[in-house]
């Protein structure tokens, strides 16, 4: 196994530069791509090693690499993934005392600004700044101004902010620093003190991120990983016996995640899974759920399926929400819409009709059908279409 020292070289700067940059978009997580142009011959020969390939076959003006690729190779090769070397080659040196902690922090992205003023001039005067630097935990300032350089976020669960800025998963439970970063957050806010864990957890959701990642769930038929951790085998286990299996956000951040299927199917309602799992079993294709809302666990699996270039066919309710929703994953996941163009709907709606409310929502991957829901102003839920879904999800087996 490498040190880490060696990604400090030259052949590694632009690279892992990218990769900073990409991760700003994505929330931390390191999925997509990102490119190198002009690529030295040292660069060249680390994409190789990346991508598993040889240095020949990287001869292009323009290369590109995996995230997840670079985190799999660093896994490999380092012992720790790429938010935990970015965040080792980002720590500050311990401070020589309490106005260089305090200076550390201000070079955050959020100095200058009256909140983050106001929260150092409150640690320096009630004492905490003078203790945490006698203790020899001066560098905590610095590491709260990393963890408030990356918020407000959009549903970043806890530990993968943690990491992202110190290299610890564990780094805000219950520990000094989340002390000192909630009350940054309390001030930028102008929430009051929190008196219990679900006060402090409100906090942290208003900044965008996620403190449980216990209750972000996903429902999943017959999804199988390359992996072969512990939670790889409970999913492969689950698909050789047609079982439903639910996944927690905790669980599907415990590893590296390589669905292996090429098409992922996305219902909306438990039902389809149910009698997919009824009628089909082992022999059904990959079959994710939504149950009415993506939750973080399953935007984190959908998004692991693209990267390992699954094609995302993608159902929801016929009504004015769900059509928000799909046409979101559209976007993000450049997914398929399965079933959801206004053929489908007229010929649903013919024996299933249930009031639609809301307001009107775009369909731009068949601009008839929102025409054709607002002439009927009926919706209709995906429960009563199973058996035309069926139809489509026995596995492919070619």
């Amino acid at each position: 196994m490498g040190t880490l020292d060696e990604l400090r070289d030259a052949e590694w700067r632009r690279l892992l530069a990218a990769a900073r940059r990409r991760l700003l978009k994505t929330g931390g997580e390191p999925v997509g791509v990102i490119t190198l142009t002009d690529p030295s011959e040292d660069e060249r020969r680390i994409v190789a090693r990346i991508t598993d390939s040889t240095a020949d076959g990287t001869r292009a003006r323009r290369l590109t690499v995996s995230m997840s690729d670079l985190d799999r190779m660093l896994r490999r090769a380092y012992g720790i993934g790429l938010l935990a070397v970015l965040a080792w080659m980002d720590a500050p040196q311990p401070p020589a005392g309490m106005a260089a902690a305090l200076q550390a922090a201000l070079r955050g992205r959020h100095a200058g600004e009256g909140w983050y003023s106001a929260w150092l001039g409150q640690v320096s005067r009630d004492g905490t700044a003078a203790r945490l630097v006698r203790e020899g935990r001066g560098e905590l300032f610095a590491q709260a101004g990393a963890v408030l350089d990356r918020l407000p976020a959009e549903d970043v669960p806890l530990p993968v902010l943690a990491e992202w800025a110190t290299g610890d998963a564990t780094a805000l439970y219950a520990t000094p620093l989340a002390d000192l970063v909630l009350r940054a957050l309390r001030l930028w806010q102008g929430a009051s003190q929190p008196s219990d864990r679900a006060a402090e957890r409100r906090i942290w959701n208003d900044a965008g991120v996620l403190v449980d990642d216990l209750t972000s769930q996903v429902l999943v038929l017959n999804l199988r990983v390359a992996e072969e951790h512990a939670v790889a085998r409970w999913l492969g286990e689950a698909a050789a016996g047609g079982m439903p299996f639910r996944a927690t956000l905790q669980q599907l951040m415990s590893g590296p995640l390589t669905p292996q299927a090429r098409e992922v199917f996305v219902c909306q309602s438990p039902a389809v899974v149910r009698a997919a799992a009824a009628r089909l079993g082992a022999g059904c294709a990959a079959l994710v759920c939504t149950e009415g809302r993506a939750s973080v666990a399953c935007r984190r699996l959908l998004t692991a399926a693209v990267a390992a270039g699954a094609r995302i066919r993608w159902h929801s309710d016929f009504d004015w929400a769900a059509l928000r929703m799909t046409a979101a994953a559209v976007h993000r996941y450049a997914a398929l819409p399965w079933r959801m163009g206004a053929e489908d709907y007229l010929e649903a709606v013919r024996t299933a009709r249930d009031p639609l409310r809301g307001v009107r929502a775009a369909t731009p991957w068949d601009e008839r059908l929102a025409v054709e829901m607002a002439r009927e102003g009926c919706a209709v839920r995906e429960d009563r279409l199973v058996p035309v879904l069926l139809d489509d999800l026995p596995a492919d087996t070619a």
